[in-house]
């Protein structure tokens, strides 16, 4: 680690406080930048998608379940995948904490997968999660939304976070959608839905806050040897005791 230098208090608060002018100016910026987010326009979806869920199917005006908002997490579970992915693990664990707010916030979550659902299932459980996660294999919404590139269709590249992605190694890759439905009762069951957002590669990150705990202690990310997250992020039933790190599960035992 890079050696830092050491000073006195006095002038510690005052490296601290000129930081601390940039922050805020970062805080602006990121206000800013929310607002346009929210001020793009919309594109009216007009497909109607069919997942499969737990209970059978289910339609994307259905995941809205009964709120006008709606988050989808693109998780990378392919139909021959074993597991999920490392990285949306990562992100899905820190879903279940804040949906319990945002969904009094009208605002519903699932996450959705081409993978089968009794995979799915399986891996939601094995994990913890209590969020609905369906899975597309059966219609077009991944290849829709630009996220699963199915062999055969790599060659000579794709298009992913709105710009052609030149030789993507693996065939499922991250992202999130957002939606609004409307209450207009356009198709009886449920109103006219529309596509106000989405965002990909690092635009996921706004949904981690594990980063931003990492961000601010000296070492940050510890990221060294690929510069990213697979240099230290593993499942989270899948990390080695290393002797310093309080058990969760005894924890969590006593706590029932």
């Amino acid at each position: 680690m890079t050696k830092h230098d050491i000073v006195s208090e006095e002038q510690w608060i005052e490296a601290r406080r000129a930081l601390l002018a940039e922050e805020k100016a970062f805080t602006r910026e990121r206000d800013r930048l929310s607002t346009k987010r929210r001020a793009l326009p919309w594109v009216m979806v007009k497909k109607d998608y069919v997942f499969r869920g737990n209970d059978g199917t289910v339609t994307l005006g259905d995941l809205f379940d009964g709120r006008s908002q709606l988050v989808v997490y693109h998780f990378m579970f392919g139909p021959d995948w074993q597991e999920g992915c490392p990285g949306c693990s990562l992100l899905s664990d820190q879903v279940d904490g804040a949906r319990q707010h945002f969904e009094h916030n009208d605002v519903s979550f699932a996450a959705v997968s081409r993978g089968p659902i009794e995979k799915l299932d399986a891996y939601r459980r094995r994990m913890g999660w209590k969020f609905r996660w369906v899975s597309s294999a059966a219609s077009d919404f991944n290849l829709d939304y630009h996220v699963s590139f199915p062999k055969g269709m790599r060659e000579g590249g794709v298009f992913y976070n709105f710009g052609e992605l030149p030789d993507p190694e693996i065939d499922e890759l991250p992202g999130a959608s957002v939606f609004y439905m409307d209450d207009d009762g356009a198709t009886g069951d449920h109103g006219t839905i529309y596509h106000t957002y989405s965002t990909y590669g690092r635009g996921g990150e706004m949904f981690l806050p594990v980063y931003n705990w990492l961000d601010v202690v000296p070492k940050g990310r510890n990221e060294t040897k690929n510069g990213n997250l697979t240099d230290w992020v593993r499942r989270h039933d899948r990390y080695e005791d290393d002797g310093r790190t309080r058990p969760t599960k005894p924890a969590m035992a006593d706590a029932s």
